[in-house]
């Protein structure tokens, strides 16, 4: 390569190097640098005279040739000449200082250069810098900052000039006025001092080893006078930064004595630098290195400047520190080093210091303060040794601080103490305490929302530190066990810290594991020394009752059980076999649940259980009632949590239970009923049931208790009476006698059953009943709880003996009265619910109520609950007392109400379950069947379908019965199926399957019998969900068949009546449903309903005058259709002429006509014989002004379409549909033909243009036909494709037709040669658009071997070949495509056709009618096709006519047609094989199949890659064939690059005598259109010029290829440009 070659392009990529596109300029710097590697000494004296020749080059463009230069340098330096660098050194030299302002990007780019060459050549730098470094004259700002740089990039070599440099300098400090002037200075000198120390540092590394650091002591003292005492004072911030840093720099090297001298006046300027600077962080490392400085000289003065220091030290510590900016945490790390040295020098005044300033409240002071004090502890632990105690004193202050910030910093603090011996110390229980306070906070953050302070540490977030530094004390710092257990115990009881319990178990189970493994003796509590912890009896009640309510107190009952385990022998030594038996399982199971899913009523029973085997395993009464005593006087601890205290009574109940002390357990009852607050309904109802449960071993001792307490002075309004209650003067007498009430419901329920019929009215009724008449609604609420509760027990008790309870009637007529008393237009109290199930209760029991009796309670009760406001209404308060229940309250009332009213109903029944009773039941909810509100509906059906499955479960056949109300009943519930609310159909289903079932029982069937038509009524519900129309009326429908097949021919009429009240059903739905219900009964069981046709006639005539909805018109119409199908021949001339579109009444009655199939054949054959003589359009002019004419469909052919189209849609019209199958086909996609882009007529009435879709209709129309004719796939595939869109519009109707012969050829083979033969005529039609869609019909058909297997390929082979000379040009494009497809459908016919195909496909790549160049991709197109089964013989001698017609479409600009030509060249490829001619060709090609490689096409780079792999073979070179064939796979991604660059390896090893015309070839493309060829052109010759050895450059014309490059590298492409200079790049 040439040298000017070379110049030539360095010089275009110097011009370019200033691209606006930044990856441009990092190409060209890159192409430079690799240049500039190979020949450094050529590329660098290039940019020098580059440089020297423009002189007013911009200096951006400067810049960038400097750095060039630079990069050079660096990595080439023992490459380059020395002269190279002597005039390198002189061009960076007068760059740097040729302007005398600064110009900062320009000049240190020079500079750069400058301390690169200086790495090696520092003798010749500083002899070229020194010259412009004279005594007496101020230098270049940039001279001095490269003198800096230099000292820091060349350590060594510079330090032995430094001496003479400072000397030099020191006159121009005092010169130099400004400001950056003084910056550079300070700059320098700053690192002139660290060079120094690093050289001082190292000194066995050093070249001088007798440089000593008073060497420099006399300059260095200098200069710092002037910069301390005249440029700190400067205004400019940066200035006296820097000033600060090279002050504290310098400081190292100063002498003792000067240092000592400067000190009083040094600290306070550097202090005061922290109020005029933002940036703290230089001021810090300064102060820092000054401290240094001074201790390590032991510098006396230095504790005058203390007090200041710490002053000022204390307030940087106390700043924020932003963890996000690296400036602020490097700040806080030097002050802290700050005060680390002054503590090693001054130990107790440090120390000092920071406890008096903890007792500053200020929290930044604070803050300040614990960094410190941590800092210390963590870090001199021998200094702090002496001052643990006075530390642990002093931390008391923050520790009592309001803040959460602070309290966090104390916790870290607290953290060090801990593994440092402090929490061993007295007053160390302070910091545990602490620690277990702030283990317990609250919740305070609302979830979701970001704190306004962002460094505000939450409730949460200090709750979670102190649990993690429990865990880390607890696992991590041994020698704390013994200060921690068992002291934690004494934790575990206040409810202060009840949030505290979680971490606390945790760290108290660690902790007596590790002693118990050890088997030490200290995890044996001696309780009586201990004196601080609670009593065993105590931890045991808490931690049960943790454990009764698992997930409150973040999950405190898990850890609580384990803890009570673990502790289980200081509980009691009979403990630990049953808690090691008994809680796993109890700990499994709170593993597998949540808080949502727990059974709370299970889980108590499981607790009370382990209890109660605990005290049986312990086997002490003494013990025994010191439990209960304990856990009774520890009731008051759980005043704020009455759930707790609830449970507490109940374990209580349980304990008393095992008590043998019968006085004890008196006096335990009358403790409990006096320090009760019996105000709160929670309380109350928990000391019933520990009264309850205390009763099951001690009725008669809790009876006399429960009366003699009854009898006492409480319940007498004295002003006396209230001091029994211990300070619970406010309880109202009331709420006393609520609980007694309860206390006595739960004695029934609890006790033995042997023992409590004889109780019932003597003890139990007798006390209550005298509270009957009472207005207050606590009291209520507990008579009626207590009297269900006595019922439950009596019905416990009557499964074993007879009993007549003679006083139901009249507890029922007491608890009714409560519930009408209650508010109708809303639920506040549980007092409906309460009733209801204490009357379900007492119902079952004798003696029976009368007929009177029942009806009352049911219509009371029924009316009470379906007529309540919806759940989410919200009540308005109408007195002052009443609250409004908040949602989850609401929710669960209105819960149990409804179930106790379903309970009510199956009680109702229970006594005699038989039709009547049911129908008695059945009259209450009725009514609300059919209410208008959805709530009362929703309501009404379930109280049904639970009455109707209680029925269902206890009814008992014991002779045939007659179910004589099953037709009213199916009557009212099934038009309920198509009901507006979800829930209400669903339901209805439910009944009328329970109804059908019942029926099955009456007619004999067992018990377990299966009938299959009622078991096919639960799969509808699924169809119930979802709310089409069309779904509910067909459920319906499956519903009445069902109905149908099990209903008594005698309940016919009851129910068709009862269908036709539902009619007019308040819902639209339902009328609907009935309409359905009835046609579809009348269909299956019409015939036996002969003799009340008349009157079913007169019925519906009447319903007809009130029905306003249309669809239930159009059901009634196919109702009355079903009763005179034989009239139907009467109404179709009728439906033609009716106005289109049609409605729906007359879609239902062509639809009707399909049900008989001899009436459907008679009406398809004459719609087919009138579409096919009948003008399907007429053109129309559009306007007289603009011309043109519009086709607009004819009236009669249209209608006969629309309901051709309906009339398939009956599932009965696919016998006559299939019969005449193929003549319909055709017919309807030459219909269909004649109809895409023609417009529907005018209505003759309304002079409007009808809204119908005519191509539309005729697609429709099709589509139901295959899908009559069962053809599901082709179906299927056509909806997947999207064919019925394309079909029916005129640009994608070609498309459409297309689909729908794949789809016939695939999946409806043998129906094809019917339908072939009766499409055929149409392609002798006038109509152009009839032989368009047949052309392509039979176009797609060809290409599919079906035509081959059912022979009637050549008919459509003789219909293609004389569509060629059609007159319209896509008839005769679509032929070629057909011709093409032989050779996909039927290869084995390609060669009888080959004369006629190649003929045919040549004419059509030459075809000159053809704008869009249709004809010619579709010939070029087939003939790839077709090639691939010709045999050679047939083509052989058209290979090169052929090759040499397609080149030229290698670049047009057509993708499709460029695509295809590359595709067809693959083709010809086996054809060509062994022939030279043709490997000529490929060759010819070959470059531009390269490019194409990278089309913005991926069609066309697929059809590259394809063509190249077949062809390579003959490529002629074994290592490109295997190339192209290993790496060009279509759907395989290819790295471009690497692949250019080894086969131009590969092309100049094995065809070095056509690099002349390869790279001539790659040269054309440098024009291309395409941005992406010209960069893959440009990459070409780049990687032939890289891989290219000295004795083939004479192959190329490098001038043309420079030119070329210098011309790309202008391109307005960015991408083309980068390549340009890539491929630059390799000009070496």
């Amino acid at each position: 390569m040439g040298e000017t070659d070379v110049e030539q392009v360095t010089l275009a990529l110097l011009d370019a190097a200033n691209d606006k596109d930044s990856e441009v300029q990092a190409q060209v710097r890159k192409s430079m640098l690799t240049l500039g590697n190979e020949q450094p000494d050529r590329v660098l004296a290039m940019c020098q005279d580059y440089l020297l020749k423009h002189p007013k080059l911009v200096v951006s463009h400067r810049v960038v040739i400097l750095q060039t230069i630079e990069l050079i340098v660096g990595s080439r330096i023992d490459a380059i000449s020395y002269p190279r660098f002597k005039s390198i050194i002189s061009l960076a030299s007068d760059e740097m200082t040729r302007s005398k302002e600064v110009v900062p990007n320009w000049q240190q780019a020079a500079s750069n250069i400058l301390v690169a060459v200086g790495n090696k050549h520092i003798n010749d730098i500083m002899e070229e810098i020194l010259r412009k470094f004279q005594p007496g004259v101020l230098p270049h700002f940039f001279v001095v900052q490269t003198l800096a740089k230099l000292s820091d990039s060349n350590v060594y070599g510079m330090v032995p000039f430094l001496n003479a440099i400072l000397g030099t300098m020191l006159p121009m400090l005092s010169l130099t006025k400004q400001d950056n002037m003084k910056w550079v200075f300070s700059y320098a000198l700053c690192h002139f001092s660290d060079s120094i120390l690093e050289y001082l540092a190292n000194l066995d590394k050093a070249p001088d080893p007798t440089v000593r650091q008073d060497t420099f002591s006399s300059e260095i003292n200098a200069a710092f006078d002037i910069l301390f005492n005249n440029w700190l004072q400067s205004r400019e911030s940066k200035l006296r930064l820097t000033v600060a840093e090279a002050v504290g720099s310098m400081c190292h090297l100063m002498a003792s004595d000067k240092l000592e001298e400067q000190i009083p006046k040094l600290i306070p300027a550097i202090l005061s630098l922290f109020k005029k600077n933002n940036e703290h962080y230089i001021i810090s490392k300064s102060l820092c290195h000054i401290l240094d400085a001074s201790v390590n000289m032991g510098s006396r003065l230095l504790e005058t400047q203390l007090d200041s220091l710490l002053f000022a030290l204390h307030q940087q510590v106390s700043t924020s520190v932003d963890y996000s900016n690296p400036p602020t945490v490097k700040n806080h790390n030097e002050v802290l080093r700050c005060f680390s040295l002054l503590a090693n020098a001054f130990p107790d005044r440090l120390v000092m210091f920071v406890l008096q300033r903890l007792e500053n409240s200020n929290e930044r002071s604070r803050f300040g303060s614990l960094a410190v004090l941590r800092h210390f502890i963590n870090s001199s632990t021998s200094m702090m040794e002496s001052k643990k105690l006075l530390i642990l004193a002093s931390i008391r202050q923050p520790m009592g601080d309001h803040s959460n910030k602070v309290k966090k910093r104390v916790v870290q603090v607290i953290s060090a103490m801990a593994h440092h011996g402090y929490l061993e110390l007295d007053g160390g229980e302070l910091l545990v305490r602490f620690l277990v306070q702030h283990c317990a906070l609250p919740d305070t953050s609302q979830r979701g929302q970001k704190p306004a302070d962002p460094e505000e540490v939450t409730n949460e977030a200090l709750r979670t530190m102190c649990d993690n530094t429990f865990h880390l004390l607890t696992t991590t710092v041994g020698r704390l066990a013994d200060v921690l257990w068992p002291k934690l115990l004494d934790y575990l009881i206040p409810p202060q810290y009840s949030n505290a319990t979680t971490p606390l178990c945790k760290s108290l189970i660690v902790l007596g594991n590790k002693k118990k493994d050890n088997k030490e003796p200290t995890f044996i509590i001696d309780f009586s020394e201990e004196v601080n912890l609670p009593s065993p009896q105590i931890l045991m009640i808490k931690l049960l009752v943790n454990a009764a309510f698992p997930f409150n107190s973040r999950g405190h009952g898990a850890p609580s059980l384990s803890l009570l385990q673990l502790l289980s022998v200081n509980i009691h030594h009979n403990t630990e076999a049953v808690w090691d038996k008994e809680i796993p399982p109890l700990l499994t199971v709170l593993e597998e649940s949540t808080a949502e899913n727990l059974d709370k009523k299970s889980w108590d029973e499981n607790l009370l259980k382990l209890l109660s085997k605990t005290l049986v395993a312990v086997d002490d009464d003494k013990w025994v009632c010191q439990f209960a005593a304990e856990a009774t006087s520890y009731l008051s601890m759980y005043n704020n949590a009455l759930e707790e205290k609830s449970f507490l009574y109940q374990c209580i109940g349980v304990t008393l239970q095992q008590s043998f002390n019968k006085e004890f357990v008196k006096k335990q009852l009358q403790e409990i009923l006096l320090t009760a607050r019996h105000s709160d309904a929670v309380e109350r109802e928990g000391v019933a049931l520990g009264i309850g449960l205390c009763a099951n071993s001690h009725l008669e001792g809790t009876l006399a208790k429960l009366d003699e307490f009854g009898k006492s002075d409480v319940f007498k309004k004295s002003p006396s009476i209230f001091n029994l209650l211990k300070d619970r003067n406010d309880v109202e007498v009331e709420k006393v006698k609520s609980t007694l009430i309860l206390c006595y419901g739960q004695v029934a329920v609890n006790a033995p059953p042997e023992k409590i019929l004889n109780c019932i009215d003597q003890d139990i009724l007798r006390c209550i009943s005298k509270h009957f008449k009472t207005k207050d609604l606590t009291m209520k609420l507990s008579l009626i709880q207590s009297v269900g509760l006595v019922a439950k027990a009596i019905s416990e008790c009557v499964k074993k003996q007879s009993y007549v309870f003679s006083r139901k009637q009249e507890l029922i007529a007491v608890i009714q009265d409560f519930i009408k008393g209650e508010p109708a237009d809303a639920l506040r109290t549980p007092v409906r619910h309460l009733v209801m199930s204490t009357c379900a209760n007492l119902m079952p029991l004798d003696p029976a109520l009368s007929e009177n009796e029942s009806f009352d309670l049911l219509k009371v009760c029924v009316n009470g609950v379906l007529s309540l406001p919806p759940e989410t209404h919200t009540p308005e308060k109408t007195t002052k007392e009443e609250e409004i229940l908040d949602p989850k309250k609401r929710k669960a009332l209105y819960k149990d109400t409804f179930s106790s009213l379903h309970e009510l109903l199956s009680s109702a029944l229970a006594k005699d379950p038989t039709p009547d009773s049911l129908q008695s039941v059945f009259k209450h909810l009725e009514c609300w069947l059919t209410s208008p509100q959805d709530h009362e509906r929703v309501r009404a059906i379930s109280a049904t379908a639970h009455m109707l499955t209680h029925y269902l479960d206890s009814m008992t056949v014991k002779n045939m019965v007659s179910f004589h109300n099953l037709g009213a009943l199916l009557g009212r519930l099934s038009p309920r199926c198509s009901d507006l609310h979800l829930a209400v159909r669903t339901t209805a289903i439910d009944c009328i399957y329970i109804l059908l079932s019942i029926q099955l029982r009456y007619e004999g069937f067992a018990l377990d019998y299966k009938d299959e038509a009622v078991e096919g009524l639960l799969p509808l519900k699924t169809q119930l969900k979802n709310p089409d129309h069309s779904v509910l009326y067909k459920t319906c429908s499956e519903l009445t068949k069902v109905m149908s097949k099990r209903l008594p021919q005698q309940q016919m009429s009851t129910l068709v009546f009862m269908l036709f009240e539902g009619l007019v059903d308040s819902q639209t739905n339902c009328c609907r449903a009935s309409s359905v219900i009835l046609n579809t009964l009348l269909k299956n069981r019409g015939g036996g309903l002969q003799e009340m046709v008349p009157e079913m006639l007169e019925v519906l005539h009447v319903q007809l005058q009130s029905i306003t909805e249309e669809q239930v018109r159009v059901a009634l119409g196919q109702t009355v259709l079903i009763m005179a199908s034989q009239h139907l021949q009467t109404v179709v001339n009728a439906l033609v002429n009716q106005p289109l579109p049609y409605d729906s009444w007359t879609s239902e009655m062509w639809m009707a006509l399909g049900a008989d199939p001899i009436v459907a054949n008679q009406i398809i054959e004459m719609v087919m014989e009138k579409l096919a003589v009948m003008a399907p359009y007429l053109d129309k002019k559009e306007s007289m002004i603009r011309g043109g004419t519009t086709k607009v469909a004819t009236n009669k052919p249209l209608a006969m379409t629309c309901g051709l189209k309906e009339l398939l849609l009956n599932g009965q019209s696919q016998e006559p549909a299939l019969s005449k199958f193929p003549q319909l086909f055709s017919c309807l996609i030459v219909r269909l033909a004649v109809s895409v882009g023609v417009s529907a007529p005018r209505d003759n009435t309304t002079k409007r243009t009808a809204t119908v879709h005519v191509a539309g209709v005729a697609a429709d129309a099709l589509s139901i036909l295959l899908a009559r004719a069962q053809l599901d796939e082709v179906l299927k595939r056509l909806d997947e494709d999207k064919a019925w869109d394309a079909i029916k519009e005129q640009n994608t109707h070609i498309t459409g037709v297309t689909l729908l012969a794949r789809a016939m050829a695939k999946h409806a083979g043998p129906r094809l040669p019917t339908i072939v033969e009766c499409l055929c005529p149409s392609l002798n039609n006038i109509y152009e658009c009839q032989r368009i869609t047949v052309t392509s019909f039979f176009s797609e058909l060809l290409n599919h071997h079906v035509a081959t297997e059912l022979m009637f390929i050549d008919v459509l082979m003789n219909n293609m070949m004389e569509r060629i000379s059609d007159p319209c040009c896509t008839v005769r494009m679509l032929a070629v495509r057909g011709l093409g497809n032989i050779a996909v459908g039927s290869p084995e016919k390609v060669n009888k056709y080959a004369k006629e195909l190649l003929a045919a496909m040549s004419s059509g790549m030459e075809e000159k009618d053809d704008p869009g160049k249709l004809i010619t991709l579709e010939a070029m197109s087939g003939l790839s096709k077709v090639l691939l089964y010709l045999d050679k013989k047939n083509v052989q001698l058209l290979v090169v006519y052929i090759f040499m017609k397609i080149k030229p479409f290698l670049e047009s600009e057509n993708d499709e047609i460029r695509c295809a030509s590359i595709h067809l060249m693959g083709k010809l490829s086996k054809f060509g094989s062994g022939e030279p001619v043709f490997k000529d060709q490929i060759h010819n090609v070959l470059v531009s199949l390269l490019l194409h490689l990278v089309d913005p096409n991926p069609h066309v780079v697929k059809a590259c890659k394809y063509a190249m792999r077949v062809c390579a073979p003959m490529v002629g070179s074994e290592q490109i064939t295997a190339m192209f064939q290993n790496h060009l796979y279509e759907d395989k991604s290819l790295h471009y690059g690497e692949f250019i660059n080894d086969l131009t390896k590969y092309l100049i090893q094995d065809f070095p005598g056509m690099l002349n015309f390869y790279h001539i070839s790659v040269l054309q493309f440098f024009k291309s259109n395409w941005s992406e060829v010209r960069a893959g052109a440009a990459m070409f010759i780049g990687f032939l010029l890289g891989n290219l050895s000295e004795e083939h450059y004479s192959h190329l014309n490098m001038g043309a290829i420079t030119k070329g490059l210098v011309m790309l590298l202008q391109d307005p492409d960015p991408v083309v440009r980068v390549k340009a200079a890539e491929a630059m790049g390799h000009f070496h």
